[in-house]
Formats: C-alpha cells, sequence, structure tokens
C-alpha cells in the first residue's frame, strides 16, 4: 500500500479509518432501519446485514488496535459502577 508520500495515496492507517467510519454509518443506517421493519422476513434480513457490518466494524477496529492506530482506554471500577448505576435507574427507576 502506498504512503502519504508525494501525493500517491492514502496511507494504510487513513483507509482503515475511512473503511471504520464506514461501516460505522452503515451499522447505524442499518439498525435504524431495522427498528422501523414491520415485515418480519424484511427485518431477519437486516439483522443478517446489520450483524455483517457490525463484525467488519470490529475487524477493522482489532486491526487498528493491534496497530496501535485506535487508542482506548480500560475503565476503571469507579467508571464502571457509575454506568452500571445509570443503567440500573434508567432501566428500572422505581428500584
Amino acid at each position: 500500500m502506498p504512503n502519504n508520500i508525494a501525493d500517491r495515496g492514502l496511507t494504510d492507517r487513513e483507509m482503515l479509518q475511512l473503511c471504520l467510519e464506514l461501516e460505522k454509518g452503515r451499522c447505524r443506517s442499518i439498525s435504524n432501519t431495522m427498528l422501523e421493519t414491520t415485515h418480519k422476513e424484511l427485518r431477519e434480513i437486516y439483522v443478517q446485514c446489520f450483524e455483517n457490518a457490525s463484525s467488519n466494524h470490529y475487524r477493522l477496529f482489532d486491526i487498528m488496535d493491534k496497530k496501535g492506530w485506535y487508542k482506548t482506554e480500560l475503565a476503571s471500577k469507579e467508571q464502571i459502577g457509575k454506568v452500571q448505576k445509570l443503567m440500573q435507574n434508567n432501566l428500572h427507576p422505581g428500584d
């Protein structure tokens, strides 16, 4: 793959980032359509498409993560606890 030297094209990192963004957009679009579809067989097709796009997205992320091109942080126990509490309050407000 060419490097972005002397206007020869995108770097591998740039291409992967673009593909990752495209798959993320596909996931959003498919999930929105899937949620609005009432025809059972058509909805199942959208579910399969979403699973495919989601899998592609994760594979791209994993490649970038292994190359150090997509930085993530591990959540602390405190952060996890806050999210758990927030979700519990949203899902079961009376508890």
